[in-house]
């Protein structure tokens, strides 16, 4: 009984030492490439005895919150620069744990053929957060449809645009939902994986692209500071990058379609 009880006692300790891999590891995505890479991984995840729980979010504020809020591990949403300005404003405390994928986002329109065809007092949806918007209105003003203060950047407002020749209007819409209201606009900012998730235009027809070339604005996977090094953590997104499934996936999410997104992990 006493060589049971001391055999017990160092399996206890033993379990409590060792990481324990019971509880699934929670990851919020939002819809499109992201939400379906992750669940191919995840499946592949299973087969090697790592469960994982795949949480869809609708916006881009509530994965943020459920990750500081510990309902979530992890999350893949969001870029570096949207990370940093939301932990300036919210006080979070986050860490990019790896790269992810860089889409190649741009502005479409289902009234006009060109940039140039946009008329007079035209109608634009644009992201509402501070750096996806920034980045829409730097597209805008490369297009010479709008131009912008000096030096601000990613970071500039619709309040930052100094020129407007054709005065358009400008409605800001959360990122998500952009693609549903591009039918009523003359122009809207767009992101492929949300155009091909909704079926609802070729997202590989828009007037003009931001390019893959920023690596800063990949989508990358984001953990509680500390705690990006979890081995749950490093085991999926080791195996998110090694996946070849993953890599299909992401192909057929951006509708087959190099011009749309780079994997991020591959750049150097």
């Amino acid at each position: 009984m006493v060589l049971k009880s001391l055999g017990l006692a160092a399996a206890l300790a033993l379990a409590t030492a060792l990481p324990s891999f019971a509880a699934p590891l929670k990851i919020g995505v939002v819809p499109g490439a992201y939400a379906d890479a992750v669940g191919v991984a995840a499946a592949e995840a299973k087969e090697q005895g790592l469960e994982v729980e795949v949480i869809e979010f609708s916006d881009w504020n509530t994965p943020n919150l459920a990750l500081d809020a510990k309902d979530i591990d992890l999350n893949f949403f969001q870029h570096q620069p949207f990370l940093e300005n939301v932990e300036a404003e919210k006080g979070f405390d986050f860490s990019v744990v790896a790269p992810g994928i860089l889409q190649n986002f741009g502005f479409f329109s289902l009234k006009h053929a060109s940039l140039q065809d946009i008329p007079e007092g035209g109608s634009v949806a644009i992201a509402n957060d501070p750096v996806n918007q920034g980045r829409g209105l730097l597209l805008l003003a490369k297009a010479g449809l709008i131009t912008l203060k000096d030096g601000v950047g990613f970071k500039g407002t619709v309040d930052d645009i100094t020129a407007n020749p054709k005065n358009l209007t400008f409605t800001e819409v959360e990122g998500p939902q952009l693609v549903h209201v591009t039918p009523d606009v003359d122009l809207a900012q767009g992101y492929p994986h949300f155009i091909v998730a909704s079926g609802a235009f070729d997202p590989t027809s828009g007037l003009i692209y931001s390019g893959v070339e920023d690596k800063i604005f990949n989508v990358s996977f984001v953990s509680r500071a500390g705690e990006e090094n979890d081995p749950k953590i490093q085991q999926f997104v080791n195996l998110f990058h090694s996946s070849q499934a993953v890599k299909d996936q992401i192909h057929t999410s951006f509708a087959g379609s190099d011009k749309l997104y780079v994997l991020a992990w591959l750049l150097r």
